[in-house]
C-alpha cells in the first residue's frame, strides 16, 4: 500500500494539515493550479490578546487572469519583520514559545528573502514537519504529467506515484468522481477533523482553527500528541455527516 496527499501549499498551516501530511507515504504541493484570493494560501489565524488575528502574506495578483499558486510573487517583503512582532507579542508567555524563539525568528529573517508564496509556505512547513516528526516525502505538481480535468490530474498524479491509495480533506467529496480512482485501481479515502484534544492556549477561550504555531507553542516536544492517531474516516462513512469538515 502506498497513500499520496495532493493539495495546495498554506501559509503556517492549522494542525489538521500536518495530520494530513503525516497520513501520506507522499505529499504533493498542488501549486501549479490557480491561486484564490482570502484563502489559506497566503494567510492564517493566530490567537492575540485583543482575539484571532488573521497574519496575511501582501502578494501580486494580475486581476481576473490566471495566476498559479506557484507563480504567485510576494507584494511588501516588510510582511515578516510585522507577522514575527505579532507572533512574538502574541505568544511571549506560552510555556513554550522560548524553546523555539531563536528557531522562528530565523525562520521569518529567511522567508522575507524569498520572492514566491510557495517558497515561504514550504520553507515554514519543511521545517515545522521536522519538529513535529514528520518525515513524508514531499513533491510538486509541476514535476508530473498534468491532466486536463480536475479529478483525472488528481487520479493521474497518483497513478505516477504508484500510489494505491489517495487521501483528501472532507471537502473534496462535494465535486469527487471517485470513479476515475476506481478505474486506476486507486481508493479514496477522506480526513475526519472530529476528535482533536484541547490543550492550555493562551487568550482566552479553546480554538482549534488556528495555525499550528499555536500547538508548538503551547505544546512544545509533546505537540505532536496533539494530532490524530487515525485522523481518516472509514472507508463507509461519508464525510458529508462530519460536522464542521473541511478541506
Amino acid at each position: 500500500m502506498k497513500t499520496a496527499v495532493i493539495t495546495q501549499s498554506n501559509y503556517i498551516p492549522w494542525k489538521g494539515y500536518f495530520d494530513q501530511i503525516r497520513a501520506a507515504d507522499s505529499f504533493v504541493f498542488y501549486d501549479s493550479v490557480q491561486y484564490t484570493k482570502r484563502d489559506w494560501r497566503n494567510r492564517n489565524k493566530i490567537k492575540t490578546p485583543q482575539g484571532l488575528k488573521w497574519l496575511s502574506i501582501p502578494v501580486l495578483v494580475k486581476g481576473k487572469f490566471f495566476q498559479s499558486i506557484r507563480d504567485t510573487k510576494v507584494g511588501d517583503h516588510s510582511w515578516a519583520k510585522k507577522h514575527w512582532k505579532t507572533i512574538e507579542h502574541s505568544y511571549s508567555q506560552a510555556p513554550h514559545f522560548r524553546d523555539y524563539k531563536e528557531l522562528f525568528e530565523e525562520l521569518y529573517h529567511n522567508a522575507e528573502k524569498l520572492e514566491y508564496l510557495s517558497e515561504i509556505n514550504y520553507l515554514f512547513i519543511s521545517e515545522i514537519c521536522k519538529l513535529l516528526g514528520i518525515s513524508t516525502e514531499f513533491s510538486w505538481s509541476q514535476d508530473y504529467e498534468l491532466m486536463e480535468d480536475r479529478t483525472e490530474k488528481l487520479a493521474h498524479i497518483c497513478t505516477q506515484l504508484d500510489a494505491t491509495h489517495y487521501f483528501s480533506g472532507p471537502a473534496a467529496q462535494s465535486y469527487m468522481d471517485e470513479s476515475i480512482f476506481d478505474k486506476r485501481g486507486i481508493t479514496v479515502q477522506y480526513f475526519s477533523y472530529q476528535g482533536y484534544p484541547e490543550y492550555p492556549q493562551v487568550h482566552g477561550d479553546f480554538e482549534h482553527g488556528v495555525s499550528v504555531l499555536d500547538l508548538i507553542f503551547s505544546m512544545g516536544p509533546d505537540a505532536h500528541k496533539c494530532l490524530q492517531p487515525s485522523p481518516l474516516l472509514p472507508l463507509s462513512q461519508s464525510p458529508q455527516s462530519v460536522v464542521g469538515a473541511t478541506s
